[in-house]
């Protein structure tokens, strides 16, 4: 008798275990939820690509405006942080003859992937312009001959003073040297 059960049950085991549909070759594939994502429509904004010859008369200008231009990329964490001071600083300032104007320096093949995508999700409302130029060991010693390439960079002038940054900045201490420009 016991020997009739366990010949059933071994039978009754191998046909449940035939009839599976799943066919597996013995590895397991490990289970991934992959989040959705949001498609953003890009096709209003506008992103000019320039070279340092081209940038180079926005960093020189002559005129009666303070120009505080940051250098910064999507993939640069501290950047990222940084972005609504800068923000901020324009939505105060516009009407104080203050230009802000960021330069990205993500990879020109990244704009309709990250760059766009990023300036619409953060609904920036500062002028962005790319630089895409590879001889960055010439362009980064004339922005600034002290300047490593580090990002984030800004540099705050007008016709009567010019000064670089190169470090991360809090609303308050952008707004504080900004200050430094309108009392001249």
């Amino acid at each position: 008798m016991i020997k009739r059960v366990f010949l059933i049950t071994c039978i009754l085991v191998l046909t449940l275990s035939c009839k599976s549909e799943k066919k597996s070759n013995g590895i397991s594939e490990p289970v991934t939820k992959v989040k959705k994502e949001q498609q953003i429509d890009i096709s209003d904004v506008v992103v000019k690509t320039y070279n340092y010859n081209q940038l180079a008369p926005l960093l020189n200008k002559k005129d009666d405006k303070i120009y505080v231009i940051n250098f910064w990329a999507t993939w640069c964490k501290p950047c990222v942080e940084e972005m609504p001071a800068f923000e901020k600083l324009n939505k105060a300032y516009k009407d104080k003859n203050v230009e802000v104007i960021l330069v990205s320096l993500d990879f020109p093949k990244q704009v309709d992937k990250r760059l766009k995508p990023f300036i619409k999700k953060k609904n920036l409302q500062s002028e962005v312009i790319l630089l895409d130029d590879v001889n960055e060991d010439v362009w980064i010693q004339k922005i600034d001959k002290n300047w490593s390439g580090a990002i984030p960079a800004t540099l705050i002038y007008n016709k009567n003073k010019r000064k670089f940054y190169e470090q991360s900045f809090s609303y308050s201490l952008l707004e504080s040297e900004l200050n430094t420009f309108l009392k001249l």
